[in-house]
Order: structure tokens, then sequence, then C-alpha cells
């Protein structure tokens, strides 16, 4: 028998084809109908506060946020709106901006049509939009609000402030039935009901579909994917997607990447935000980035060269190496801002930076350009591979400077 016979058959590795929603419109932004999955984002500042909130906007837009949702929760806030807007549009930024609103919308939005207009997209909560007989009327005031502003609409519902009739209604049921799910089950019934209900209500008010996206938040990677996988099989709402208390540090950025993973590779989710909590003082647009690492290393879009470099281990305690990975990550990263107006398609370029002879050649010949060092040498001797074949070795101080012009060239010839 052959090698070739011993094969098994090919299993493709490609995600699912995505799930057909319907193409929304937010600002000039398309989310939805086979559009590349949107990044976005939300301040942390005070809306009220229009110079901080610019500035932090901007950083967002900077890092790569597509759409950036903001806090309106008072007066004082919602005046700021247009004014945020137009401070942007003079630093040339034109990002769509997302309203926040919770349990006061429908006033904010009536006494501050500036605001009303200002935004690209209203957010509301099915839970807190209104109580009792409130609600209907205070949610179709927000609806007619955006029909008669031609403005989009995400309805999220949220596990931590869901309508909790509905949930006592769905509670009672199951609890007579012959065979009753447990209590957990019944949540994400009423969280994904929430959701559809509340946007055949916009439908019947007049609000088209395509200018409603659709998001059921919760906390758990398992309950994420149970409740999407509920949303998408029962509608064709445009999604957003992602955690509503993700965490901090390592524990937010390993939960969102777990649940929203799974979901991307099923065709699932149209836009999506990494709900960081950011250390005090830290930097906001990280959640930016990590949305942005999650499409690319899942290989649904490119935003930044792809840097591979090992982990290291007995074999490269050299600092070199060390130092040599993180020159060149960093580099590659303050210099893509201006790489993006000069060099179509360079987001798309495989570096590799590997630290020892075992795969450190055969990595770097795979990717575009790519640097093996020896492992344990201070004083390395670094052979330097461009598109598969060895280029130079290059030796000395100037190691890490001298590949970072080899790299600038290659940018030039191949992109410029």
């Amino acid at each position: 028998m052959t090698a070739e016979t011993c094969l098994p058959a090919p299993i493709s590795a490609a995600p699912a084809k995505r799930h057909q929603t319907i193409a929304v419109s937010v600002g000039g932004m398309v989310v939805g109908g086979g559009a590349p999955i949107v990044v976005q984002s939300m301040t942390n500042t005070d809306t009220a506060d229009i110079d901080g909130t610019v500035q932090q906007v901007a950083a967002l837009v900077r890092a790569g946020s597509e759409l950036v949702r903001i806090t309106v929760d008072r007066d004082e806030a919602a005046a700021a709106v247009p004014h945020i807007r137009d401070k942007l549009m003079k630093r040339g930024i034109t990002v769509p901006l997302v309203g926040d609103f919770h349990y006061i919308g429908h006033t904010l939005l009536a006494d501050h049509p500036a605001c009303a207009e200002a935004l690209a997209k209203y957010r509301i909560n099915p839970g807190n939009v209104g109580f009792k007989h409130k609600r209907d009327r205070q949610f179709s005031a927000i609806v007619e609000m955006a029909i008669r502003n031609n403005k989009t609409v995400r309805i999220g519902a949220n596990w931590g402030s869901l309508d909790q009739e509905l949930l006592t209604h769905l509670m009672d049921i199951n609890a007579a039935a012959a065979a009753p799910l447990d209590a957990r089950s019944v949540t994400r019934e009423a969280l994904v009901r929430s959701a559809l209900l509340s946007a055949d209500r916009a439908v019947e008010i007049g609000l088209p579909k395509d200018k409603i996206i659709l998001s059921a938040k919760v906390s758990g990677v398992q309950d994420l994917i149970s409740v999407y996988r509920m949303l998408a099989a029962r509608s064709d709402y445009a999604l957003h997607l992602g955690l509503t208390e993700a965490g901090m540090g390592s524990k937010g950025i390993v939960a969102s990447s777990a649940g929203m993973a799974v979901l991307l590779q099923e065709g699932i989710g149209d836009t999506i935000r990494v709900s960081l909590t950011p250390e005090p003082n830290g930097d906001r647009t990280l959640e930016v980035k990590v949305a942005q690492e999650i499409l690319q290393t899942m290989g649904f879009r490119t935003f930044v060269p792809l840097v591979a470099a090992c982990p290291g281990c007995g074999r490269t305690t050299s600092t070199v190496f060390q130092e040599l990975a993180r020159d060149i990550q960093t580099w590659i990263s303050t210099s893509m801002p201006e790489w993006k107006t000069r060099y179509a398609g360079v987001e798309a370029l495989n570096v590799a930076v590997m630290g020892c002879i075992v795969n450190g050649p055969g990595e770097s010949k795979h990717a575009d350009i790519g640097i093996s060092l020896p492992g344990t040498g201070e004083t390395p001797t670094a052979p330097v591979f461009i598109d598969g074949k060895k280029a130079a070795t290059l030796r000395g101080a100037t190691i890490a400077a001298d590949f970072k012009t080899m790299v600038a060239d290659y940018i030039e010839k191949r992109y410029g």
C-alpha cells in the first residue's frame, strides 16, 4: 500500500458559511448581509466631558474601532453629543457614534433633537426601557424617533437587566410543564424572546428590519454560545456579539476569545465588542486590539502584519532574541498608521522572528520575511529568509536595525 492511499479524505478548515442576516447601514458602515465583521468599542469617559470623550473616541478610532458607543444617561450628556460629533469631524474622524440609552432614552431624545440627529444608532435595552404600562409607550417613542431621523436601533437585551415580567411568565409556564427545564435554560429563552419580541414590535411601529441590530448579552461563555445559536436559528437580524462583562486582563481576553471564536466559526456574528475591564488608568484601546486579533487569527479579517515569534525555551536564553522580537512587534505596530496610507494590502504581511535553529529556519521560510537567531549566543549570526529563500546573514550589534531596513525595503517593493 502506498503512502498516498493511506491518506484520509481532506477535512475543510474553513469556517462555516456566514449566517445570512439583513444588511444594516450604520452611518455608512455596513453591518450584516455578508459584510466584513465590524469591530466596535465603547468609551468610559463622562460624555458630558466633551474634550475627554473626543480624545478617547479618537484613540479608539486610531486603534481600529469602526463604531464607537458613548453613554447618554442625562441631559448634560445628551447636550454634549452634537459637539462631540462636530469636534471629531474637524479632526477628520467620521466614525459612527452609537448612543447608549437606559431608562430615560425616550425623554433625552425628545428633549435633545440635536443629539438624536448626531448619533448614527440608538442602543436600547428592552429590560429597562420602561416598566409595566409605560414600557410600550416609551419603547415606541424611541423607535418613532429613530424612524423620524432615519437611524438604526440596536435592541440589546442583557442577562443582568432582563425583563422580569417576561422571565416570571416563562418560569410559571415551565413550572407547570410535564418535563420542566432548568432555570438557566428558561432564562436563556427569556433573553432571546425579549430581543425578538422587541424587534417584532419595532417593525410593527414602522422601523424597517434593515434598521435593526440585535444582541443578547451574557457574562458566561456557554450561555453566550447557547443564546446566540438560538438567535441565529430564529431570526435573520444582524447580530452584535460579545460578553457583557468579560472581566479584566487575561481572564477577559480568554473568555471573549473562547466564546466568540466558537460562534464566529459557525458563521454567527456581524459585529463584535470585547468588553474588557481596564486597569485603573489603563489603555481603553486594548479592547479594540483584542477584537482585531480574534478576527485576524481566525482568518476573517486582516488588520496588521502578523509577527510569528517562538515562545522561547532552554535553547533561546539569549536576550538578543527576546529584545529583537519585542522591537520588531512594537515597530510594526507603530508604523502601521503610516503604512496603511502608503501601502495597500500591507496588513497581510507575515513576519517571523525565531529564536533557534530547530524550527527557526523553517518558520522563517514560511513567512514573507523572517529572521532566525541561533539560540543562546549573545553575538548571533542570523540568517534572513525572504519569500522562502535565504537572502542575507546579519551579524553584530545592528541586527535589529538591519532587519527593520530589510522589512521596510520588502514592503516598498511588494506593496509600494
